[in-house]
């Protein structure tokens, strides 16, 4: 297959780019389903909202000390609460250090808290950090399309062992329950709902875009020179005939990957909360029974009878279980799916006997 040497020049580089920016997006629109399903529950849950609430702006100030202590500007303050996070600099400084770290502050908390679970990832899978390929690699693999396969193949091979792992996560082991936590509390975090206290303006995904965006183009000539460095990079990385490039933002999609899978495992937590709500009585409270029992008591039984995958099974019959449970109860404990009541049909007047005063509406 010939490709041109002006698709690796300037086109090539720009295919795992393309990429990050993709599950970025993603990432976003989970973030926006995420808030609306907060503000569902906010006036039974406003407790919980107040905590991820802490949880968001714990992260973002953390990325923003992170920036300053990068950029060696120090830090003279830090103070967090649970509506507000600020970190002071101890060394005010201007150009490309002020730059970077507003970097970390607008677009570090959609990776860096991300990179705590891939840390622990790497001990618990390290099998789905094989990323080696053939150093005799042909010119095609540094075309558009080979740069986007080689970046799709990592994402796939982390993904496989990742989900994998999830899906026979054993949560009667204290690590893999840790682990577990540590992925919802990054879920429920992963950015600032700012629900439970009115704010003055409103915070979303065409907020956090328009803060990246001034950033970006506050100084276009450090993206320019961004680009360059990624450019000099990835024909660095032709040069010795390694896949150094495509690995790098292969990591940033990672990041993005796991962001995306606890939100979905947020999702689900809030879901139960939202619909356990609408039961009558204490009887909201068997569903979260359900989940702790349906699952003890499979493990149990495999126990005795081991079974191929016993742990995924476990799982599965947990979240059947607790489905199940869920929608009885919402049919017979709930309004939910009741109708509302028939209105009894009018009575025929007879022919001749009138139906009491009529109203007389003036002009």
């Amino acid at each position: 297959m010939s490709v041109s040497p002006l698709e690796i020049v300037l086109i090539a580089p720009l295919a795992p780019i393309a990429g990050v920016v993709l599950f970025w997006f993603i990432q976003l629109l989970f973030i926006e389903s995420q808030k609306f399903l907060l503000s569902k529950i906010k006036s039974k849950h406003e407790p919980l909202c107040r905590f991820t609430n802490f949880l968001g702006i714990l992260f973002q100030t953390m990325c923003h000390a992170l920036g300053f202590t990068i950029t060696r500007s120090g830090i003279s303050s830090f103070y967090i609460s649970v509506h507000y996070g600020k970190v002071a600099p101890k060394k005010k400084k201007q150009g490309v250090f002020e730059w970077m770290a507003n970097g970390f502050l607008f677009v570090g908390p959609f990776f860096i808290p991300s990179s705590l679970i891939l840390i622990c990832l790497y001990f618990l899978i390290s099998d789905s950090f094989n990323t080696s390929i053939s150093t005799n690699l042909a010119i095609s693999h540094y075309s558009f399309a080979g740069q986007l396969i080689s970046f799709g193949d990592n994402l796939y091979t982390f993904s496989e062992g990742f989900f994998g792992f999830l899906s026979s996560i054993d949560f009667l082991h204290p690590g893999h329950l840790g682990f577990f936590l540590l992925l919802l509390f990054l879920g429920l975090g992963i950015r600032p709902s700012y629900i439970g206290e009115k704010t003055k303006e409103k915070v979303d995904m065409i907020y956090d875009l328009k803060n990246i965006k001034n950033n970006l183009l506050h100084k276009p000539v450090y993206i320019l020179i961004l680009f360059l460095f990624s450019y000099l990079f990835f024909y660095i990385s032709i040069l010795f005939e390694q896949t150094w490039y495509v690995l790098l933002f292969s990591v940033l999609g990672w990041l993005s990957i796991i962001a995306i899978a606890a939100m979905i495992v947020t999702h689900l937590f809030l879901l139960l909360i939202k619909n356990s709500d609408e039961i009558k009585g204490q009887w909201k409270l068997v569903p979260y029974i359900v989940i702790i029992a349906s699952y003890v008591l499979a493990r149990t039984i495999f126990f005795y009878f081991p079974i191929e995958h016993l742990k995924s099974a476990s799982i599965v019959i947990m979240i059947l279980s607790t489905f199940a449970t869920l929608f009885f109860l919402l049919k017979f404990k709930s309004n939910k799916f009741k109708t509302k009541p028939t209105m009894k049909p009018l009575k025929k007047v007879k022919s001749g006997v009138t139906d009491g005063p009529r109203r007389v509406i003036k002009q």
